[in-house]
């Protein structure tokens, strides 16, 4: 294995880590993927880093489910939107340009960190009554966010995490059970089409893959111990990575 290959799996355990504790997973791996790859088309190196952020979430949503519950119709529901919507997302992505969007999601981003850091309380407990849950509104949330999965990308799995917090009131361990399932779908929408296309590296995916994998369980075993305060730090710390990566590429790309 040549130091590229090492240095990408190191790179694939660390995404997997932070993802599973609040996502942004993307945010190291994919960057990490452009430079390291360079002779590689974008379309193939997105497509090859899909892999290993579906093995690292679906390792994190098992990790999760274990200790939050989700109905079965919801979940298939969900998932079944977020697939379809991630797929869509991801094919628009193979015609039009996505840079047009980016200044539009950086001041979404600043709104909600602002938003996060000063409501102390986010996420700090669970509001939702579900006798009164609303599927609609999990619906579209499912849609909007598995569109910009496939077609944008960066930070999907932090803004599923504050989406179910704020619109359909969990805290954050139940917000993010929900988002590994429903990124698990997006993950695997886009995956489909990329292998459509024929833009996947298995040779680079599949090592990644079982790296990214570790990571996944063992940040998730993490925030389920470390509970909602520690989960809501590493939140406020990944959007504003989220910010950072996104204002490049508005202000200096």
């Amino acid at each position: 294995m040549d130091n590229t290959m090492i240095l990408l799996c190191v790179i694939a355990f660390v995404a997997g880590f932070v993802d599973a504790i609040v996502g942004g997973g993307g945010l190291i791996q994919t960057p990490a993927g452009l430079i390291l790859l360079p002779n590689e088309s974008v379309a193939r190196v997105i497509g090859s880093l899909k892999i290993p952020s579906f093995t690292g979430t679906f390792f994190a949503a098992r990790e999760y489910l274990q200790k939050v519950k989700i109905p079965l119709k919801r979940m298939l529901l969900f998932t079944s939107i977020a697939f379809a919507a991630s797929f869509t997302g991801s094919y628009c992505l193979t015609i039009v340009s996505n840079h047009y969007m980016k200044p539009i999601i950086f001041f979404v981003l600043v709104i909600i960190a602002i938003y996060t850091f000063t409501k102390k309380s986010l996420g700090q407990s669970n509001t939702n009554n579900a006798l009164v849950f609303s599927t609609s509104k999990g619906a579209l949330l499912c849609l909007a966010l598995g569109f910009y999965d496939g077609f944008i990308g960066p930070g999907a799995g932090s803004l599923l995490v504050l989406a179910f917090i704020s619109f359909l009131g969990f805290d954050f361990l139940q917000a993010n059970a929900h988002a590994k399932v429903v990124n698990l779908a997006t993950n695997l929408g886009s995956i489909v089409l990329f292998i459509i296309k024929g833009s996947i590296m298995w040779s680079i995916a599949i090592p990644m893959a079982i790296c990214n994998a570790v990571g996944g369980i063992l940040g998730s075993k993490m925030a389920i111990q470390k509970g909602n305060q520690f989960i809501r730090t590493v939140f406020l710390m990944v959007i504003i990575a989220t910010l950072c990566r996104l204002g490049y590429d508005v202000f200096f790309h």
